[in-house]
C-alpha cells in the first residue's frame, strides 16, 4: 500500500489480528494491572473474562482490589535484551577511516542503549523496526531510532521489507478528532502526510502546516511538498523479527513474541498463586474475639473499643461455664505450597519462552561456578540467544550501512561506505582464573605461542599492542632470541 486512502478504516483491517495480539503482549509486558483488567474484562470471549484479571468482584469495584501482579513478562523481555546487547557486538569495516567514523557514530548515538531498548521491546512485541533519520539542528550526523511494530504498516516482498508506513497519533487528539502523522519510507525517499480523522478512521489528508508537530517538517521537504530525497538507493528502515516463524500467522514475514508459546496461561496462573498467597497472609493476621463485657463504650453513637493494654478489669457477671474469655483467631499460612507452585509456574513459563530457569535465578546451587558450568546450565538461553543474534546481525548490518551512506551524502563525510560485519560474542565471559588455567594447560602442552596467549588474554588489543606485549614478556623472561651478529658494524681500534 502507498499512503492511506482518505476515509479508510484505521488500522487497516488486514492488520487487526496482528494488532490485537500486540495489545495483549503489550499489556503483560507493561505490568500495568489496570491495563490487564481492562483488556480481559472487556474481552469478547467468556473464557478470557474468567481469568484472574477478567473478574469483577464487588470489592474490586469499590477500590479494594487485592489482586497481585508478578512482572515475569517484563523480566523475560529484559533478559532477552541483556543476553543480546549487555555487551555490544563487534561492528567492523575494512577501511580504517570508515571504521573510525563508524565507531564515532555508534558512540555518540548511544547505539548500545538504543539496541538494548529495541531488543527488549522486540522480545515482547514480536519484532522491532530500526530507522535512520537526521535533524541538523539536533546533531550533525544520522540518527538511529526504533519504531515498535504496533506503530508500523510494513510491506514485504519475498520476505524482504520494501516499504513501511510509520504512524503516530499527535497531541491535541480528542474523542472526536484524531490527528495522525504518517511517515512512509521508500527506497530513495521519505514521504510525510498528515490526516485528520477519528479513532477508527484515517479521515482526510490535510496540509502538514495544520498541526504544530508536523509544520516544522515543511522546510525540509522537496519541491513536491510531501517527500524528502535521501540521496541513497537503499530503504532507510529495516525490520528485525524477534523469532521466526510466526506460529499464529503462517507465511507471515513478521516475527513472534517470546510470549507466543502461548505463556499467557502461565502468567495468569502465577498471578493467581501470588494473590492466593497474599490472601492467606491477610486472613492469618491475629485477631482477638472478646465478649461484650470487655468492650468500653465510647458514648452514644460512637460504638465501643477494646483496650488490649489494660491489665485490671472490673468483675464481670459471666457464668464460668459459658467460656466467654478472650479467643485468639489466627489461621495458618500455606507458605510451602504457594512457594513451590509459584516456582514451578515460573520455571515452566521460562522454558516455554525459550530460556533456562537458571537465567531467572531458579535452580541455582548458590556456590561459584565456572563459565563452562554457567554455559551448560543456561544452554537453552544460549541457543535462543544465538537464534535471535542471527536476525539482529543482518538487520543491524543493513541499517548501519544506510547510516554510513547518509553520513557521506547528507553530511559530506569523506568515507567509503560499506556494509559492516556484525559479530556477537559468546555471551558468557570466562573468569580470569579460568582463563589463566586454560593458558597454563596449553603452555604445558607446548600447544600455544606467546603471541596467541596474549591475544586470548586481551582480545580487544590490536596487533601492535600484542607485539609490544610479546616483546616485553620475552625480554623479562630471557626467552628473546639473541642477535647472532651482535653489534654491527664492529668498530676497529686504530
Amino acid at each position: 500500500m502507498a499512503l492511506p486512502e482518505p476515509g479508510a478504516a484505521w488500522p487497516p483491517p488486514q492488520w487487526s489480528a496482528y494488532y490485537a495480539e500486540m495489545r495483549l503482549d503489550d499489556a503483560w509486558y507493561s505490568g500495568d494491572r489496570m491495563r490487564l483488567a481492562r483488556l480481559y474484562s472487556h474481552s469478547p470471549r467468556p473464557a478470557e473474562r474468567r481469568r484472574l484479571w477478567g473478574r469483577r468482584a464487588a470489592e474490586q469495584r469499590v477500590g479494594r482490589d487485592h489482586r497481585l501482579h508478578v512482572p515475569l513478562a517484563g523480566d523475560i523481555a529484559s533478559t532477552s535484551a541483556d543476553l543480546l546487547f549487555a555487551d555490544m557486538p563487534a561492528v567492523t569495516v575494512t577501511d580504517p577511516a570508515t571504521q573510525a567514523r563508524l565507531d564515532q557514530l555508534l558512540d555518540e548515538g548511544r547505539a548500545q542503549q538504543v539496541l538494548l531498548g529495541a531488543a527488549e521491546q522486540a522480545a515482547a512485541l514480536s519484532g522491532a523496526f530500526l530507522r535512520i533519520t537526521w535533524d541538523r539542528d539536533l546533531a550533525p550526523r544520522p540518527l538511529l531510532s526504533v519504531v515498535q511494530p504496533d506503530a508500523a504498516i510494513p510491506e514485504f516482498r519475498w520476505g524482504m521489507l520494501r516499504a513501511v508506513n510509520f504512524w503516530r497519533e499527535l497531541e491535541g487528539s480528542t474523542s472526536g478528532t484524531t490527528w495522525r502523522h504518517i511517515e512512509r519510507h521508500e527506497p530513495g525517499r521519505i514521504v510525510h502526510a498528515l490526516y485528520q480523522g477519528s479513532g477508527n478512521n484515517i479521515g482526510r489528508a490535510v496540509p502538514l502546516t495544520e498541526h504544530p508537530e508536523t509544520a516544522e517538517l515543511v522546510d525540509s521537504l522537496d519541491a513536491d511538498g510531501v517527500s524528502i530525497t535521501t540521496g541513497i538507493p537503499d530503504l532507510t528502515a529495516v525490520y528485525v523479527p524477534n523469532m521466526t516463524p510466526n506460529r499464529s500467522h503462517r507465511g507471515s514475514s513478521l516475527g513472534r513474541s517470546d510470549y507466543a508459546a502461548p505463556v499467557y496461561d502461565l502468567f495468569d496462573a502465577l498471578d493467581e498463586t501470588w494473590t492466593s498467597w497474599m490472601r492467606d497472609i491477610r486472613l492469618a493476621r491475629a485477631r482477638l474475639i472478646v465478649p461484650d463485657g470487655y468492650l468500653r463504650s465510647e458514648g452514644t453513637g460512637n460504638g465501643a473499643s477494646f483496650d488490649e493494654d489494660r491489665e485490671v478489669w472490673a468483675s464481670l457477671r459471666i457464668p464460668p461455664n459459658e467460656g466467654a474469655g478472650i479467643t485468639l483467631a489466627q489461621f495458618a499460612i500455606r507458605v510451602e505450597e504457594h512457594a513451590r507452585t509459584a516456582e514451578a509456574t515460573m520455571r515452566q513459563a521460562a522454558q516455554a519462552a525459550g530460556y533456562s530457569p537458571q537465567s531467572f535465578g531458579l535452580d541455582g546451587p548458590g556456590q561459584p561456578v565456572t563459565a563452562t558450568e554457567v554455559d551448560s546450565r543456561d544452554q537453552r538461553s544460549m541457543v535462543t540467544r544465538k537464534k535471535k543474534a542471527g536476525h539482529w546481525r543482518y538487520g543491524l548490518a543493513d541499517i548501519l550501512h544506510v547510516m554510513l551512506q547518509l553520513d557521506a551524502v547528507q553530511f559530506g563525510q569523506r568515507i567509503a561506505p560499506e556494509r559492516p560485519a556484525v559479530e556477537f560474542g559468546d555471551g558468557v565471559a570466562e573468569s580470569e582464573q579460568a582463563t589463566a588455567t586454560t593458558l597454563d594447560l596449553l603452555n604445558r602442552a607446548g600447544a600455544v605461542s606467546t603471541s596467541t596467549k596474549v591475544k586470548i588474554l586481551h582480545p580487544e588489543w590490536d596487533d601492535t599492542a600484542v607485539e609490544a606485549e610479546v616483546a616485553a614478556i620475552l625480554a623479562e623472561t630471557g626467552a628473546a632470541a639473541p642477535d647472532p651478529v651482535g653489534t654491527f658494524p664492529v668498530t676497529l681500534a686504530s
